[in-house]
């Protein structure tokens, strides 16, 4: 029986600068149980499609492994994450404090073509601070009414956004970023028996295209996804959509699956899968409800 409690993600410490679709802060919580609940401390934990990133930085943060490593596909969202685990994070945060937010100045801004790393990462900040949704795929629109009339300025908070930034900075070696493919990765680390690996694909299996909507880079290869974990020779935790094709590719590879009752923003009833090897699912979960929110 599921558990009514839900849990307020507002407790949940927010240490992502990206307001992400899909963001897992509401999982947090059964992060932390899961990790605890392992046989050994990881001296690696590697997110393969890290987005918001709210899972590796919880596990860096709290000292659930010695390093993190963030794999992200889409080049402007890689940058963010280098700038801030660069030598240069102060910079980035003080940018965003002296930034006034305007439409004249923020259409300017995100005009700019330069390809340095740091301006790459401020402009995806932005972008994802003023579009709807924080989504970052071509053809999102910047924000009109916002949240209390309040326009661009709705999601825009220099401050918080410049002490997450200097927090993670400040920690920075104890990540590794690569831009890349995060299947390949999966590969690179599946014989290495003291690695966890957080993957959470911004991709549906089943046939739904919402992706598309939300993520430049929205296809790929389930069942290559789901051998490369099967080789895998550590632990590991996947969510995926509930649906019958992911099923089955868990299944076929003796795959824990899990069904987790969870409501989205516009507070409609969800489900989603967790997916695991050899878990004791009531010791690393429990039963409770989840609230989806964003970063």
């Amino acid at each position: 029986m599921t558990n009514k409690h839900i849990v307020n993600v507002a407790s949940i410490p927010q240490r992502s600068p990206f307001r992400y679709p899909g963001g897992k802060t509401w999982l947090v919580p059964q992060i932390r149980r899961w990790m605890r609940s392992l046989s050994f401390r990881p001296d690696l934990f590697v997110e393969p499609f890290a987005g918001g990133g709210i899972v590796s930085l919880t596990v860096a943060f709290e000292g659930f492994a010695d390093h993190v490593i963030f794999v992200e596909l889409d080049p402007d969202v890689a940058a963010v994450w280098k700038a801030i685990t660069g030598p240069n994070f102060e910079q980035l945060s003080e940018r965003i404090l002296r930034f006034n937010v305007t439409k004249e100045n923020v259409l300017h801004e995100l005009s700019q073509t330069s390809s340095d790393v740091d301006n790459v990462a401020f402009r995806t900040i932005l972008k994802n601070r003023m579009h709807h949704g924080g989504i970052l795929a071509p053809g999102a629109s910047l924000m009109k009414n916002g949240e209390n009339g309040k326009g661009l300025l709705s999601r825009w908070y220099p401050s918080t956004l410049a002490k997450r930034i200097n927090a993670i900075g400040g920690i920075r070696e104890r990540f590794t970023v690569i831009e890349g493919d995060g299947i390949t990765e999966i590969r690179n680390h599946q014989g290495n028996a003291d690695t966890a690996f957080f993957i959470d694909p911004p991709y549906t299996a089943d046939g739904k295209k919402a992706g598309k909507r939300l993520y430049l880079h929205n296809e790929l290869d389930h069942a290559d996804l789901f051998d490369a974990v099967h080789s895998t020779t550590g632990d590991f935790l996947m969510t995926y959509d509930n649906a019958d094709g992911t099923r089955d590719m868990a299944r076929e590879r003796g795959f824990d699956v899990e069904l987790v009752a969870m409501k989205n923003t516009h507070h409609a009833k969800m489900t989603e899968l967790l997916i695991g090897r050899n878990l004791d699912w009531s010791r690393a979960f429990g039963d409770v409800q989840k609230e989806l929110a964003f970063d």
